[in-house]
């Protein structure tokens, strides 16, 4: 026996040894890779010496003699810090993941391909102006001088996710920033889901798809005929519309996502009397984050903001004299088209003018581990063809028809990133407005401000729209009908545009910005009616702002959904009946309902009320709209406040929803109300106790900012996962948009990646911050050190002055010219 205990003590201190020899030789290889922020470099590309200098949040103020040297610069800061994700997004826009990643991403790289974002970004490179170009090119040799140094100074690799996977790093190309710039074009897009979620409804009941998805209130709109009526043949369906998420293709499937906010004062409104501006665009959280921040020193002056790793241009931000800043227009620049097939030839469609060939090619995807696949990719004169099985096209396409896609960003001329260079490099309004004109897609709303005044202007091309469409875009068409078919694009003139506005404010929280008819309307659905009830009233509180009063906006956790839909949804159950025995679900509810009538709609983190109002939402909607959608209601996975609201003001009769269909008895909104509210109650004390004063919203309302690759992975996750306690919900101004499916469902998955705050009365004094932190390393104390400030509500200085940023330096590399090779 005692020989026994020692031969297993002899083999557990073997094993333990192994393993802690193992993680130690992990952490060492994983180590290299990460970035010396102190150094001296040769490298090829450049004219003259150059200097990156790292201040204490790790942001990269760079300084170059040429803007051409800049930024090399950039992209060389970029690859150090970002180099895995940089490749990630690269391979996404390819069509190449699977080579990587395997067979769970070949629908992912299927529909890239058949996009071919990568190959019309190619042919976009010589429509830019020739200085972009140079940008572009200048940028790409920075990206591959670093890659240079990882192959020849063996520094691990690049990224510890490179000795996981595909270790082989292609160098970068100049279009492979155009492509980025598309692939956040297309993660930026709704429309398809929308209007197939629209027809599918539309297909199911009368008057259901006017209540799910509401017009937005305001003029402007016209009636919609059924899809049964412009697309005959097709079958209703109740299935899911959504059954599988796409890998690293965070976009939205159905119009119940996307935000962000900007807004600007004129100095006649600001305190100390210069133009405020304020932004956070919204995006889903990852780790890293898909901002990083810079510094960029050009011949017309610095330039400091928000960029994308993969992109040389600063996206949202500030230069001394002129500073913006980025919502989604939420602009309706997609359609689907369904072509059909000629009966005696499937390989032609039909057109205004007869039967035509699609065009076709045939592309290869090589799957790790697995045979590859060889698939036909065919355009018709509307767009490309998407598979039945994307989107759930099948379920909205009659039989012999396939469906394609008409998008403004599948452009070969797209000169969206030459608009956006100028826009950075702007100084006056004026020139912030002018830089618009070539831009394509993503649309957004620019909030601009200047020395002197602000404005709001859309930039985005919109489609040249048939009057007479039908659907309106809002429900997919024929494609060979000609009045269905695209024009040239709309005037750049006709976007919306607010200038010097009367009351020395302008905002955008992805609210709908025009009253123009169809087709100068740029949408029939909006990201949002709730935030910009509350910015509205924030902005009138006060007649001059300041600084802090928009930070505090920009930080405000009021949910004014909460304030209009709880007196409408509970008006008949607020203390009602006599106290029930402690221990009954009647107990249970009568203390959630005191707790709720105290509530003045602040989404704290550490109250139970907003997990309370969450958890009764989510239930009352599922309750209204399972029964009648079936599966079909996993789809809507956030709460539509204006359904919510339709319903229990019976607008348009729309109360019939209350009603359950499979019973006998006529249920009553109050009685869906009750009966959501236990459901709630029982969900959250099976999970957090009895003890309805203990909940605590931020425990389920994490920020959910994980590794996109390894944040699944046991032990690892551990590692790379960045999770936070935070308020807010999905309808406050600091925005943390419910995940709505999962267990977790409360988890804040979608929210203000990038803060910026500009005070033109001391420009140096304006601050930003991002969500996670500067390094992609997982190992790096920049891999989060930013997380924990952004979810306090601070931010980090946003200076363009050079002696505060070498003063405050904790890192500093030089770039210098390698000497020219001899001649043999």
């Amino acid at each position: 026996m005692l020989t026994t205990f020692r031969w297993l003590l002899r083999i557990f201190t073997v094993m333990a040894v192994l393993s802690i020899l193992a993680v130690g030789l992990a952490y060492y290889f994983a180590s290299r890779s990460l970035p010396d922020y102190n150094g001296s470099f040769e490298v090829a590309g450049i004219s003259a010496p150059l200097e990156i200098v790292r201040d204490t949040a790790d942001v990269p103020h760079i300084f170059g003699k040429t803007d051409e040297d800049t930024y090399f610069a950039l992209g060389f800061a970029h690859a150090q810090d970002r180099l895995w994700q940089m490749t990630v997004l690269r391979r996404t826009v390819e069509g190449r993941l699977s080579e990587v990643f395997g067979a769970r991403t070949v629908k992912t790289d299927e529909l890239m391909r058949r996009l071919d974002l990568a190959g019309l970004a190619a042919r976009s490179f010589t429509a830019q102006d020739p200085d972009v170009q140079r940008a572009l090119e200048a940028y790409a040799r920075g990206v591959n001088a670093w890659i240079g140094v990882i192959n020849s100074q063996a520094r691990g690799r690049g990224a510890p996710e490179f000795f996981l996977f595909d270790n082989k790093i292609a160098y970068w190309q100049p279009a492979d920033s155009l492509a980025i710039l598309k692939l956040m074009a297309f993660r930026s897009a709704s429309q398809i889901g929308t209007e197939v979620l629209r027809a599918r409804l539309s297909l199911l009941g009368s008057g259901w798809a006017e209540d799910l998805m509401p017009e937005v209130p305001g003029p402007g709109t016209a009636a919609l005929p059924p899809f049964a009526n412009l697309v005959p043949g097709v079958r209703p369906s109740y299935a899911a519309l959504t059954p599988e998420a796409l890998p690293f293709l965070p976009q939205t499937e159905a119009p119940f996502g996307g935000a962000s906010n900007a807004w600007a004062a004129a100095p006649s409104r600001s305190a100390a009397g210069g133009s405020l501006l304020a932004n956070d665009p919204h995006v889903d959280f990852s780790a890293p984050s898909l901002w990083y921040l810079a510094r960029i020193d050009l011949t017309s002056g610095g330039i400091i903001g928000a960029t994308i790793p993969g992109i040389p241009a600063i996206l949202a931000g500030r230069n001394a004299e002129f500073g913006w800043g980025i919502t989604a227009a939420w602009a309706d620049d997609q359609d689907i088209k369904l072509e059909e097939l000629n009966p005696a030839d499937p390989e032609r469609y039909r057109t205004p003018e007869g039967w035509k060939p699609f065009v076709n090619r045939r592309t290869i995807i090589d799957v790790k581990d697995a045979q590859p696949i060889t698939i036909t990719l065919r355009w018709t004169e509307n767009g490309p063809v998407l598979p039945g099985s994307h989107y759930n096209l099948a379920s909205i396409t009659p039989p012999k028809h396939v469906a394609a896609l008409s998008w403004t960003a599948l452009d070969p001329a797209d000169r969206s990133m030459t608009s956006a260079f100028k826009l950075m490099r702007s100084k006056t309004i004026d020139e912030g407005i002018a830089a618009g004109e070539d831009f394509v897609a993503p649309a957004q709303n620019v909030v601009m401000a200047d020395q002197s005044g602000i404005a709001m202007a859309m930039f985005g091309a919109m489609p040249g729209r048939d009057p007479k469409m039908q659907g309106q875009g809002r429900l997919p068409s024929l494609g060979w009908m000609a009045g269905n078919r695209w024009g040239p694009r709309l005037p750049y003139a006709d976007n919306p545009r607010f200038l010097k506005p009367q009351g020395g404010i302008v905002g955008n929280t992805n609210n709908k910005t025009t009253d123009a008819p169809f087709p100068r309307h740029v949408s029939f659905d909006w990201g949002d009616t709730q935030r910009i009830q509350r910015w509205t009233r924030l902005m009138q509180e006060r007649e001059v702002h300041s600084r802090e009063s928009f930070i505090a906006a920009q930080l405000d956790t009021t949910s004014p959904t909460a304030r209009t839909l709880l007196p409408l949804v509970a008006a008949d159950l607020w203390f009602t009946g006599e106290a029930a025995p402690d221990g009954t679900p009647e107990r249970l509810r009568q203390r959630a309902l005191a707790i709720l009538a105290e509530w003045d709609g602040d989404m704290n983190e550490h109250l139970p009320e907003p997990l309370i109002y969450a958890a009764w939402m989510r239930a009352l909607q599922n309750r209204l709209v399972r029964d009648e959608l079936g599966p079909l209601a996993d789809s809507i996975t956030s709460v539509q406040p204006l359904f919510v609201e339709r319903v229990y003001r019976d607008i348009d009769g729309a109360a019939r929803w209350c009603d359950i269909m499979q019973s006998a008895p006529v249920e009553t909104c109050t009685d869906i109300a009750r009966m959501a509210l236990d459901d709630a109650l029982l969900e959250l004390s099976e999970k957090y106790g009895r003890n309805v004063e203990s909940w605590r919203w931020g425990d389920a309302h994490e920020a959910r900012q994980d590794h996109e690759v390894l944040g699944n992975t046991p032990v690892l996750k551990w590692v790379v996962n960045i999770r936070q306690s935070t308020s807010g919900g999905d309808d406050t101004l600091d925005r943390g948009l419910m995940a709505g499916t999962g267990p977790d469902p409360y988890l804040n998955v979608n929210g203000a990646g990038y803060r910026g705050v500009y005070d033109f009365a001391d420009p140096d004094s304006s601050v930003f911050i991002i969500s996670t932190g500067q390094s992609g390393h997982p190992l790096s104390r920049y891999y989060d050190d930013m997380s924990e400030l952004w979810r306090r509500g601070e931010y980090v200085p946003m200076s363009l002055d050079p002696a505060l940023a070498r003063a405050a330096a904790t890192g500093i590399i030089r770039l210098t010219p390698a000497p020219a090779a001899s001649g043999g």
